[in-house]
Order: structure tokens, then C-alpha cells, then sequence
């Protein structure tokens, strides 16, 4: 399978290049096909880089995406266009944007995951088990920090953490999810889903989800130490993708969670 890099000189698309070359997903047949970048960039190593994304569409099996929501609206419409597989672990998609995605998946086979890290994909499927047995008087706090140059809070795996939490309770998440306080906020509602956030430093990503009982507490977290676990799911989710047909899949479908 031929893998094209969008956005090949960003944090996570670095990462993707340097694995597919290192040799070690020759095994799983991924090869690396090319990326893109704004700017023709210069290349050292060799591999086809362009500006036309169009070109990388053409030249690849599997599109995988890490760029940013203007950017993967245009590489869905391109991946329908061409027939092109893709994973997708941009942030900070609207509503709009994840119904675009869910119309391109009746074309084309698409991993859609806010976080490819196969061990936040186990916290939120714990989530969802831990809120599903635990009584609703227990009350669900999520805590996230992230670097100081992300630009969207709180991160689309604390959101995927919120969502995991409603829908063990079997209740709808946007009406749940409780975004900021300040001032006299008042008795906290029950049933709220509150969200609580921090930016510095070079922090790779830390989740934890709070569940507060009556003389007692549990804590569910997972912390990134290395950006590199993002490129090896994502790369992990291609190696499962092949063969699928069109559909919109998740991390927990690649992991069988």
C-alpha cells in the first residue's frame, strides 16, 4: 500500500515520514508514496514532495492527515474525487466538517480518530464501561493539557473522552457538556460533563477523567511522553484499513475495542 503525507513537514507528518522510512512497515507492505507541503520543500532523502495535493492523491492508496480542519475539508472532497482511502487525526472538525466526512465514507474507507494512540483508545473505552456501571450521582470531571501552540480546547480526545462518558450513561453529550465556569456559577447540575483545560510548555497530551462519588474517587488518565505513538497508530490504523470497504471507522474499530 502506497502512503501520501499531507502536511509531511508538520509535528505528527514529520514523525509519519521518518517511520515509513526507517523500514520497519516494510513488513505490513506500507511504503511510502510521497507528501505534501505549502512549499515545494527541500528534500534530502529523496521521496516525492509536491505542492499539488492533487498529484499525492493520485500517486497514493491511503491518504493520512494530521493538518488542520480547513485543510482536511479539502483533502475529504479530494479523497472522494480519487477514491482514496484516508485516516484522519486532525482536530477541531465541526459539525460540518464530520458530516462531509460521514457522506465521503459512503465512497471511500476513512479512520476518523481524534487521538490514534492506542492507549487513549483503551481510556475511552473504559470511560464508557466506568460511566455505564457507576450511578449517575457520580459526577464526571475531564482535565486535558496540551503545549502552548495548540489552538483548539479542550482537545478532541477530552471531547472524545465527554462523548465515551454520555454515552455510557446513554445520554445525548451536547446537552450534557459543560464547557467553562466563572463568577457564581451556582450548585453544580447534576448529570454535567465539566471540562477543565491547561496550555504550556512542550506538554505532548495528558487526559484524565475524574469520577466523583461520595467519599471516594476514581481517576482514569493517560499521559504522552513521545509524539511518535500518534504516527505508529495512525500507521497501525493503514495497516488495518486495507481491504475495507467504504465506511466511517474509528480507532476502536482498528483495535477491536
Amino acid at each position: 500500500m502506497n502512503i501520501g503525507i499531507v502536511g509531511c513537514n508538520g509535528r505528527v507528518g514529520k514523525l509519519l515520514i521518518a517511520e515509513l522510512l526507517s523500514g520497519d512497515w516494510d513488513k505490513y507492505d506500507l511504503k511510502l508514496s510521497g507528501g505534501s507541503a505549502r512549499h515545494n520543500l527541500e528534500n534530502e532523502s529523496g521521496y516525492f514532495i509536491t505542492d499539488d495535493k492533487e498529484e499525492l492523491f493520485k500517486r497514493s492508496d491511503i491518504i493520512i492527515d494530521f493538518t488542520l480542519p480547513e485543510g482536511t475539508s479539502e483533502h475529504i472532497k479530494l479523497a472522494t474525487k480519487h477514491e482514496t482511502a484516508l485516516i484522519i487525526g486532525t482536530t477541531g472538525l465541526s459539525v460540518a466538517d464530520e458530516n462531509e466526512l460521514k457522506q465521503a465514507a459512503m465512497h471511500v474507507p476513512i479512520v476518523y480518530a481524534a487521538n490514534m494512540s492506542v492507549g487513549v483508545n483503551m481510556l475511552i473505552a473504559l470511560v464508557e464501561k466506568t460511566a455505564a456501571r457507576l450511578e449517575s450521582d457520580w459526577d464526571i470531571e475531564i482535565f486535558e493539557a496540551h503545549h502552548k501552540y495548540k489552538v483548539d480546547a479542550p482537545s478532541g480526545t477530552a471531547i472524545a473522552l465527554g462523548k465515551a462518558a454520555a454515552t455510557g450513561r446513554g445520554n445525548n453529550f451536547e446537552n450534557l457538556a459543560e464547557y467553562s465556569r466563572h463568577g457564581q456559577t451556582g450548585v453544580r447540575e447534576k448529570g454535567k460533563i465539566g471540562f477543565s483545560v491547561a496550555r504550556g510548555g512542550d506538554v505532548v497530551g495528558e487526559h484524565t477523567v475524574f469520577f466523583f462519588g461520595e467519599g471516594e474517587r476514581v481517576e482514569l488518565s493517560h499521559k504522552a511522553t513521545n509524539r511518535s505513538l500518534f504516527a505508529k497508530g495512525a500507521l497501525r490504523a493503514a495497516t488495518w484499513l486495507k481491504g475495507k470497504n467504504a465506511g466511517l471507522y474509528s480507532m476502536r474499530d482498528v483495535l477491536d475495542l
